[in-house]
């Protein structure tokens, strides 16, 4: 069964003229400060007027810089709001790999030599040697089709070695990272905040104590970084995974030998969209993966 996202959570949110019907919450970890609680709302939320938080003594929580503490928010708004419906891609475990992404795993790797989140050095890179270590992509290459859609190529300006890979291959759609941090990441478990100084923030148990701390400076400093609009897109799926209604599910990506892997997708939640994207990230199947759009979704 996929795991429940909400198990754990100890901030939770209501509209204040509604204060029985949950309409999402966090499992807080460290870092997490007001403003970025606020910044969280724009994105869970579509508001049509000013609004403000308040606890659960009517106290108004004022958007700075103060560690948001657990509890009970209320939404208080004059005007209307709804809750954003903007789509989130599923998304499970995936690995670079076969010719086509071998340019840019090693634009990847030449760049950073390290685990851009927790700063741990590949120790063997020198031998071209990179095991416990994975070139992710922000944007998954699986939803190559819906990158295309949305032009998406255009925070591109490194085109990769190989144009014929497209543009979602470029260094500039990578990380280098730990393979169990790489797992964390594809699973929206934690992402990079590009409007906070590149804030990693957790939305589980951080068991290695990065939430709060910063993207390392020197990739921040290399002019083949990320693209700020990739990380912001990034950081919005992870907010609406793990905090909208009681978030999407997470699913089982280590079948063991002789698991019936398509029935187990089949029975589950998303199974449609599941399914594609396991075909494409295990097989390597030319599937364009085309979830429900509503609007393009991504602050630019």
């Amino acid at each position: 069964m996929p795991i429940n996202r909400s198990r754990g959570r100890n901030v939770h949110i209501y509209d204040a003229n509604d204060p029985t019907t949950v309409l999402g919450g966090l499992r807080l970890a460290n870092g997490v400060t007001n403003a970025n609680f606020y910044s969280m709302m724009d994105i869970l939320f579509v508001f049509t007027g000013p609004f403000f938080l308040q606890d659960e003594g009517d106290t108004k929580i004022e958007k700075d810089d103060h560690p948001l503490q657990p509890g009970k928010y209320f939404i208080v708004a004059a005007d209307p709001f709804n809750v954003n419906n903007e789509p989130w891609l599923v998304r499970t475990i995936s690995h670079a790999t076969g010719t086509r992404t071998q340019t840019f795993c090693d634009a990847v790797r030449s760049r950073d030599r390290r685990c851009v989140i927790s700063g741990r050095g590949v120790p063997y890179a020198d031998y071209n040697e990179w095991s416990g270590f994975e070139a992710a992509h922000i944007f998954p290459l699986a939803y190559e089709g819906y990158w295309n859609n949305n032009n998406y190529g255009r925070w591109i300006t490194i085109p990769p070695a190989d144009p014929t890979k497209g543009s979602i291959n470029s260094v500039q759609n990578g990380l280098l990272l730990d393979s169990s941090i790489h797992q964390d990441f594809d699973g929206y478990y934690f992402s990079v905040n590009p409007d906070d100084n590149y804030k990693i923030l957790f939305f589980s148990i951080d068991s290695r104590g990065l939430s709060g701390k910063y993207l390392d400076q020197r990739l921040l400093n290399d002019p083949q970084r990320p693209a700020d609009r990739l990380l912001r897109w990034h950081f919005r799926q992870a907010v609406l995974a793990n905090m909208r209604g009681a978030g999407e599910p997470v699913f089982e990506h280590d079948f063991p030998p002789g698991s019936d892997i398509v029935g187990d997708i089949l029975h589950g939640p998303k199974a449609a969209e599941r399914m594609e994207y396991e075909l494409f990230s295990r097989l390597g199947a030319q599937v364009e993966l085309f979830p429900a759009v509503g609007r393009d979704g991504v602050s630019v």
